[in-house]
């Protein structure tokens, strides 16, 4: 009898997640996983007790790819950096991008415990952000995320006209970003008073 095949969790996890790049978090299987390896299904079972389990740590795969990215954009403006990390992950990852933002589904539940609190405090090295509190900074990020998000889903399902350019795009973000800030600043004040 030959050996069984060892797989290590990263491994594992990597396979799974070259399969929901095209099919979707849906599309992995442990059967499909496995093919994949070239391996029966045992190796995946000794490292995960079911394809939940398996798919959850894609998704925490993800979320350190997405953090990967802002890192690789890094302009020194953390701010700008988040939006075009955004675009950048829509734009290369489309099925994945549709999977966790444009489907109602409990993996993205873990996007805000994790990567939220990770977006503000990249937000606060932003010197375009002085003087905000964390509440005023989650307002922010919320309000970008909604303008972010509505772009980045015209960037996945190709739906953008023809002129809008990465640049384009890029400059887009930054101008609702400044909009954004300035009258978040204005209330800050008038609030205030």
């Amino acid at each position: 009898m030959a050996p069984k095949k060892k797989f290590a969790k990263e491994t594992i996890t990597e396979a799974a997640f070259e399969i929901a790049k095209t099919e979707g978090l849906e599309g992995i299987t442990i059967r499909k996983v496995a093919e994949k390896l070239g391996s029966s299904i045992a190796p995946i079972y000794v490292n995960f007790k079911d394809v939940d389990e398996l798919i959850r740590e894609v998704v925490k795969w993800i979320f350190r790819l997405t953090e990967e990215m802002l890192i690789e954009v890094s302009s020194g403006r953390p701010f700008y950096d988040i939006g075009v990390a955004s675009l950048k992950f829509a734009k290369e990852y489309k099925v994945l991008f549709r999977d966790l933002i444009m489907r109602n589904n409990e993996y993205l539940k873990d996007y805000d415990d994790h990567t939220g609190q990770f977006l503000i405090n990249e937000m606060k090295k932003d010197p375009m952000l002085d003087g905000f509190n964390d509440k005023e900074l989650k307002e922010i990020l919320f309000k970008m995320r909604v303008y972010q998000t509505g772009l980045s889903v015209m960037v996945a399902n190709g739906l953008l006209p023809v002129e809008y350019s990465e640049e384009k795009l890029i400059k887009s973000l930054e101008s609702t970003a400044r909009d954004v800030i300035t009258s978040m600043r204005y209330f800050k004040v008038k609030g205030s008073e």
